[in-house]
This record gives structure tokens, C-alpha cells and sequence, in this order.
């Protein structure tokens, strides 16, 4: 059967079978990478997963070398804490699970590509111009978003967290699943959060927000902003705190340039 052309209306089915196959192709781009993450182990685990609990860590050493610079207090401490198994099949089954985390995040450009693929054909080519670049955006923030996140929250998370002690009489033993999750699901969480500018642009094309309605409310987005902060880095160093909201504040300030930027575009198709 030959491929539905642009003049011929696809059915559901048709639908449907377009679908099946940009899954498809974004499957087997993610497990590729994941089986190549798999086989290597030691740089996915030893030199990244592992790796912010080292004091060798690259956010440590730039964090000492600024205060020992400004004179500032951001020079941490040494993690002081184990990571244990607990679980006969939990290195493996981590293993696995990683290893896809990976194909996840390294893939993500090519899915977002397959998503823009099948949402195309049903836009004008007005609406293509305008979306011209969604893919290299999309994931641009993206993958800054997870970097910001492991190199900048989770360090900062884990610093804290790990040497923090009611008693001396305690000593910290991390298990594998809590530590792994705290890496990814602070990374992966904050690669979500970088896609503001491109939710807020879908928003604005649908005529659900405006840049008046975010800069009325910049005032509580900014405390929202604080709050956030202060949950994603546990630590009650203000310093800390304040490396991680003023990214997020001109996230909201690049939001609001992209709702305006679409505002205008819709006024001019009215003239």
C-alpha cells in the first residue's frame, strides 16, 4: 500500500500506523544506545552515577576555586557516606535500569524529532514556519536542563544530605536504590522543568497564556521560584540556594520573551 500523500486525508488507521512507526524508530534509537551504556559500565556508573559523591567531583572543585577567589563560603565538604546493595538482583536490575535511563536522555533529540515528524503533516505551513527549530530547542533544553540538574542540584543535594547527621553514632549507609534515584530523578526532573520556554510557546500559540498575564504574576513566580529552590537543594546555605533559583528566574524571564515573541506573530497575521 503506497504512503498517504499530503492531499490524501489519513484515516485513523492510518494514523495509527504512522504512529507505530516513529515509536518504532525512537525504540530502537533508545535501546541502541541503552545496550551501549550497558556494555559500558564503568563509565556510566564509575564516571557519572558515582561520581558526585567523590570530593574530586568538577562542581566541588569549582565551588572551592570561587571561594577561595571572592572569598566566598561555597567550598564543600567531603560526602561521607556508603553505597550499599541490599538486594541479591539490585545491581543488575540497576544495571538495566541506568543503562535505559541513558538511551532515555541521550535519544531524547532523535524522539522529539519522531514526535515532530508525525505532528507536522496536520499543521499549516504557516504553522511550520513558525515552529521551524522546535526540535533543536526542545532538546537544547532538554539535555541543559538534566546537565543543570547533576552537575548543580544533585551534587548540592547529595553534599548536604549525605553528611548530615542527628548523632555521631550513626553512620551513613546509603543503599543503591536511594542514592540512584536521588541522581536521576533530580536530573530527569530538571531537564523537565528547562521545557518552560517551549510549553509556555505552546500555550501562547493556543491563546491560553499572554506575556501581560506572566509579568503580572512575575512578583509569585519569583517566590515560587524560591520555594522550588529551597526544595531541590535541602541544603540551608542561602548561597546555594541562589545558584539554583536565579537560573530558574531567567528561565521564567525567557518564557516571557517567547509568549511575547508569539503575541506579536498572531497580531500581524490579523493585520
Amino acid at each position: 500500500m503506497s504512503a498517504p500523500t499530503p492531499q490524501t486525508e489519513m484515516t485513523f488507521l492510518d494514523h495509527l500506523e504512522a504512529l507505530r512507526w516513529h515509536v518504532v524508530r525512537s525504540a530502537v534509537v533508545i535501546v541502541g544506545v541503552a545496550v551501549a551504556a550497558f556494555l559500558n559500565k564503568d563509565i556510566i556508573f564509575d564516571g557519572i552515577i558515582l561520581a558526585p559523591k567523590n570530593a574530586d567531583f568538577l562542581t566541588y572543585r569549582v565551588l572551592c576555586d570561587l571561594s577561595q577567589k571572592y572569598n566566598l563560603d561555597m567550598c564543600l565538604d567531603k560526602v561521607d557516606f556508603d553505597v550499599i546493595n541490599l538486594s541479591i538482583s539490585g545491581q543488575f536490575t540497576t544495571h538495566m535500569w541506568i543503562a535505559l535511563m541513558t538511551g532515555f536522555v541521550i535519544g531524547f533529540p532523535y524522539l522529539a524529532w519522531e514526535i515532530w515528524r508525525f505532528v507536522k503533516p496536520a499543521l499549516s505551513e504557516r504553522e511550520i514556519k513558525y515552529s521551524r527549530g522546535i526540535v533543536f530547542y526542545t532538546s537544547i533544553l532538554f539535555l541543559a536542563g538534566v546537565s543543570f540538574g547533576y552537575f548543580l542540584i544533585t551534587p548540592l543535594s547529595i553534599n548536604f544530605l549525605g553528611n548530615y547527621k542527628v548523632s555521631e553514632e550513626i553512620a551513613n549507609a546509603i543503599s543503591m536504590d536511594s542514592y540512584i534515584n536521588t541522581v536521576t530523578v533530580l536530573s530527569l526532573s530538571t531537564g523537565l522543568v528547562f521545557e518552560l520556554p517551549m510549553v509556555v510557546y505552546v500555550l501562547s500559540k493556543l491563546g491560553m497564556l499572554t506575556p501581560a498575564f506572566m509579568r503580572t504574576y512575575r512578583r509569585h513566580a519569583m517566590v515560587v521560584n524560591l520555594i522550588v529552590a529551597a526544595l531541590i537543594t535541602p541544603s540551608p546555605d542561602v548561597t546555594s540556594q541562589l545558584l539554583v533559583a536565579v537560573p530558574l528566574f531567567l528561565l521564567y524571564e525567557v518564557s516571557i520573551y517567547v509568549s511575547a515573541a508569539v503575541n506579536r506573530n498572531r497580531e500581524r497575521e490579523l493585520i
